[in-house]
């Protein structure tokens, strides 16, 4: 569709006030991503690639500061807010208050008016009359590097009618004197002259009747680029931006767009217990808030083909962008869908200002040394550990009660909260997600945040003492001051080694952050920890359910809201844990290990009671290999196999390789690969696999017991290679009960047994060329052993991410060593 013709060019030849939005060029609106982007151009180029974005008018720059010049205001805002400070904030609140009203009074001169109202008539004849519209104000220091200004300046949504239009916009150029916006520009030493507002106004989308949301082409809290987050909720824009809701939460793994059929890596339902929608018509705010109902709540807001269009539209704003400026651009964009029409629109799009300027290389570390009583989780901002005495505050009125260093706990922030967030030693909030005002804040003024932590007001108490930790993306609150560590490294000066090192990867919050990390990839991915904390649920009840108690039906129906096949929760959720790993090492290699529950583990998932016998020894027990054919468990262990051929087809994250533990015979391997193929993965080795196509895949072995290293040479007859689990090979080589603090002390890597059988792996798999690593704490404890495993020649060494930059010091040495002698 085509916007209203432009007004200016009758009356306006040097000047242009009022014009076409695809004709708006770079001096006219400053939110186009740079001095070298113009926003016409930018909406030219969307839609020649199928992007819609609502159209409708611009008063530029210029329509502003006539305004105020022809007013007569400038002398008095001048005057006003000379000398005002941001610390004092009644007096500042006090100043804005007196220049807003004298905005407000103050009309729009006749010629601007006229410009303004023929190009609503001009809508009003494309469209329908009284076409509602909304109305965005832009201005010139918003969306820099290091200032954001989130929310800073007044949108106003679901305006009808010309004299509405108008009103509107008069209190758009208003907002440019709030307390929230004159303090920010006091802090970062801007001229209140020499910025300017423009207002858009758009053609409504009626996201109203249906949803809304942010999406970033960068994760916010990591910086990691190959990832898009996208946030949604239903009803008007503003509840997710604002932090009123907690909404969903969809991740894209951006570099497998245009090479797989879906690779969607996260979905996490959120609450969206309220919707804003459109009120009485008439005035500057015809909009209400109601709740949602509880089948909306029980229900993403987007469908997958939804959601990875929005994915493929901002991987092109971002290009768009990146080649305008010249320098990589990561995008916030904000994304609408018409519930009139199903279509998704692009509502507006600026630049992502924090992650981007941030020196990568560097690493600093945060580590957290001993544990404690967590008192609410939420989502992650920022990547640190806090301590602070808590202060709660239920409303701006009461902000000033914030003492410097205290930790801000409150239901949600808006921009009006902006001149106090700075004090804060970190923020949590009730309400809001990634995207919200609270979030995005936060992250410019480098503090840490907990969003969506609901209901953390109730249960912290001003005064206490809490430590904030955001190292994952799973923030948590613990109780009192905890101890923890901060470690900073120079990435540039890690050597490079030929042992290949990678990491263990227990849980896949924080693999987007430990990609940084010098890395050859993962040597070590547990299904137990996403299965525990992103599942919750024993496989059998999910799929006996009709055999659970009606008390565990209900416990398993909460968990499994927005899914309707509980299979395919199962299958989605452990796919997404292993994508995001596999993810965020792309394209080195992910060795994801299957399940290796022992009962009595199995037994403290939902509904795990009901299926799991009781052994008197579960570490040699029902475990591992024996479970996967197991008639008792073979369904179960379909849906993980069902889980991997959907990260490594669907997704396309072929980087992830599977690992079968505690394999104790070839036999038994046998069976396992035999039954891997019902779950759509045929391993290489299996006959006529090279006819399956992608679906083909490597398998690693676990090699612990010791029957693996005896007979290494047939176990690689059918797998692919060897990753020695030193820890359960060591017990059982050496008759160990590891848990036992009787014994434990005999357990050693180092004793000579045990190095003879990893000797043993290590030569056959360097002879059979296949891959042979090792994952364990024993390279780094122990420097002798690691010296040992490299002069074997152990292919790689799979540690725990704070021990990755010692021991890739330490080897190079070795290396080094062996090298010169």
């Amino acid at each position: 569709m085509s916007a209203p013709k432009p007004t200016t060019a009758k009356k306006h030849t040097a000047v242009r006030r009022v014009i076409r939005m695809e004709e708006a060029g770079i001096n006219d609106v400053r939110r186009v991503g740079g001095k070298n982007a113009s926003l016409g151009e930018m909406i030219q180029e969307l839609a020649s690639q199928g992007i819609r974005v609502p159209t409708g008018f611009i008063i530029t720059t210029d329509g502003y500061r006539s305004f105020i010049e022809e007013a007569g205001l400038a002398p008095l805002i001048k005057k006003t807010l000379k000398n005002v400070s941001a610390k004092n904030i009644g007096v500042l609140e006090k100043a804005c208050q007196t220049v807003r009203n004298a905005i407000e009074k103050s009309a729009i001169p006749v010629s601007l008016q006229n410009e303004i109202t023929e190009a609503y008539a001009e809508m009003e004849k494309q469209y329908e009359k009284h076409i509602d519209v909304a109305i965005r104000s832009s201005a010139t220091a918003e969306d820099l590097p290091g200032a954001s200004f989130a929310g800073g300046y007044e949108t106003y949504l679901g305006i009808r009618g010309k004299n509405d239009v108008l009103k509107a916009v008069k209190s758009s150029f208003a907002s440019l004197f709030t307390a929230r916006a004159v303090s920010y520009r006091i802090d970062k030493k801007f001229d209140h002259f020499a910025i300017s507002l423009s207002v858009a106004i758009q053609r409504m989308v009626r996201t109203d009747m249906g949803a809304s949301g942010v999406m970033f082409t960068i994760d916010t809290e990591t910086g990691f680029e190959d990832v898009i987050i996208i946030n949604g909720a239903y009803g008007l824009g503003e509840m997710v931006v604002q932090g009123h809701v907690i909404p969903d939460e969809y991740l894209i793994a951006k570099h497998r767009l245009h090479h797989a059929a879906c690779p969607i890596i996260g979905k996490k339902l959120g609450a969206k217990s309220s919707k804003m929608i459109y009120g009485p018509k008439g005035g500057i705010k015809p909009i209400k808030v109601v709740k949602t109902s509880a089948k909306d709540r029980a229900r993403f807001v987007l469908t997958d083909e939804q959601i990875l269009t929005l994915g493929r539209w901002a991987e092109i704003i971002e290009k768009h962008y990146t080649k305008k400026r010249g320098a990589k651009s990561p995008m916030d964009i904000e994304w609408g869908l018409d519930g009139r029409t199903n279509e998704l629109f692009i509502l507006q799009a600026r630049p992502e200002t924090v992650q981007v300027s941030k020196d990568r290389g560097k690493l600093k570390e945060y580590i957290l040394r001993e544990e404690g009583t967590i008192l609410a989780k939420g989502f992650s901002v920022g990547n640190k550990i806090v301590t602070g005495k808590a202060r709660v505050i239920g409303s701006v009125r009461d902000m000033s009660a914030l003492l410097p260093g205290e930790v801000l706990i409150t239901e949600m922030t808006d921009p009006d909260w902006e001149p106090i967030m700075k004090k804060a030693a970190a923020i949590v909030t009730d309400k809001g997600g990634r995207t919200s005002h609270a979030a995005i804040v936060s992250r410019e003024l480098g503090l840490s945040a907990i969003v969506g932590a609901e209901p953390v007001t109730r249960h912290i108490k001003t005064g206490q003492m809490i430590t904030v930790d955001t190292t994952g993306s799973e923030g948590r609150i613990y109780a009192g001051a905890l101890k923890f560590d901060v470690r900073e490294t120079n990435i540039a000066n890690i050597p490079k080694t030929r042992t290949k090192i990678t990491m263990n990867i227990a849980t896949p919050d924080t693999a987007f952050e430990k990609s940084f990390l010098p890395n050859s990839g993962v040597g070590l991915a547990r299904e137990e920890f996403i299965i525990a904390a992103s599942v919750g649920v024993h496989p059998l009840a999910l799929l006996h359910y009709k055999e659970l108690e009606p008390t565990l039906q209900k416990k398993v129906d909460a968990l499994t809201r927005g899914w309707e096949d509980r299979s395919a929760y199962y299958v989605d959720n452990l796919a997404f844990g292993i994508a995001k790993i596999a993810a965020a090492f792309y394209p080195k290699q992910v060795i994801v290990r299957f399940s290796d529950f022992k009962s009595n583990e199995y037994r403290s998932l939902l509904g795990g009671d009901v299926f799991e016998p009781h052994e008197e020894n579960p570490m040699l027990g029902w475990r591992g290999a024996s479970r996967y054919y197991d008639p008792k468990f073979r369904e179960a262990f379909l849906l993980e196999c069902r889980a991997m051929h959907k990260v490594r087809v669907t997704m396309g994250l072929d980087n992830a390789v599977p690992m079968i533990p505690f394999c104790r015979t070839i036999e038994e391997g046998r069976k396992v690969l035999e039954t891997m193929k019902d779950g759509g993965l045929f391993a290489n080795l299996l006959p006529h696999a090279d006819e399956m196509g992608a679906a083909v895949t490597p398998v690693i072995v676990m090699c612990e017991v010791p029957s693996n290293a005896i007979l290494a040479e047939e176990f690689l007859g059918i797998f692919d290679g060897m990753s020695i689990g030193s820890n359960d090979l060591t017990q059982l080589t050496l008759g160990l009960d590891r848990d036992s603090g009787i014994v434990n002390r005999v357990a050693d890597e180092n004793d000579p047994a045990v190095k003879k059988l990893i000797s043993q792996v290590i030569a056959v798999c360097r002879k059979n060329k296949k891959y042979v690593g090792i994952c364990g704490q024993g390279p780094s404890d122990h420097p002798a052993f690691a010296k040992f495993l490299v002069e074997e020649g152990i292919e790689s060494m799979s540690l725990n991410p704070d021990s990755v930059i010692k021991t890739t010091i330490a080897v190079a040495k070795i290396e080094s060593k062996m090298k010169n002698s």
